[in-house]
């Protein structure tokens, strides 16, 4: 692995904001979007379970559509790209199973020595702890990829914008996931800023370190 070095890293951190116009005729390169679909693969979840489905939107009468179930945000039509990040709706056994299948496969490893490792999930799964809700528990998971997702695109150059602002019924309706067991949750426009977008030169407004970081 190669370091970045800590000033390039909040170089590009300050350097990105959530866009509000992308300029439509730039389009992000191919090889620049797959490393940008593996950041999200590559996101970390509880217990790697991975709850998601990542939704790259890219039929243009789709597109309309959703801009018209977000409420007429511009960046859903004029980004280059448009993620719909989607959580699962229910976790269960057979996806516990589907996990140990997966760990034993791709580290050659017996699946009987993985039986602890799936009983830990498993009773997870079938007695979670008081006041545990599943939904916002995916939520959670899908959050974390979203926000490798920024990470990995600001530090590519490329303009992103996470979005909650839509009907998320409407959306489920829209992209056929009515009844898969999985539903829109946050999406993320990326693309290249456009000249009109104001917001472009802004400073970047953040409380102080000191306000938000505590040292004990």
């Amino acid at each position: 692995m190669t370091p970045i070095a800590a000033a390039s890293l909040l170089e590009n951190l300050r350097w990105r904001y959530a866009t509000k116009r992308f300029d439509p005729s730039k389009k992000i390169p191919e090889a620049t979007w797959a490393a940008l679909e593996e950041a999200m693969v590559l996101a970390p979840s509880s217990f790697g379970m991975q709850p998601w489905k990542f939704v790259v939107v890219q039929t243009a009468e789709l597109r309309e559509k959703l801009r018209q179930a977000a409420w007429g945000q511009p960046q859903v039509t004029e980004a280059s790209h448009l993620v719909v990040f989607c959580r699962k709706t229910q976790v269960t056994l057979a996806d516990v199973d589907r996990l140990i299948d997966r760990v034993s496969a791709v580290r050659s490893v017996p699946r009987p020595a993985l039986d602890g490792y799936r009983g830990m999930i498993a009773g997870f799964v079938q007695n979670p702890p008081p006041g545990f809700d599943p939904q916002a528990w995916t939520a959670r998971q899908v959050y974390i990829a979203l926000g490798f997702f920024l990470s990995a695109a600001a530090q590519m150059g490329v303009d992103a914008c996470p979005m909650e602002g839509f009907d998320a019924p409407s959306f489920d309706q829209i992209l056929g996931l009515a009844g898969s067991g999985y539903a829109a949750t946050v999406m993320a426009t990326a693309g290249y800023r456009a000249a009109i977008d104001d917001l472009a030169g802004a400073r970047k407004v953040r409380f102080e370190a000191s306000e938000v970081i505590l040292r004990k």
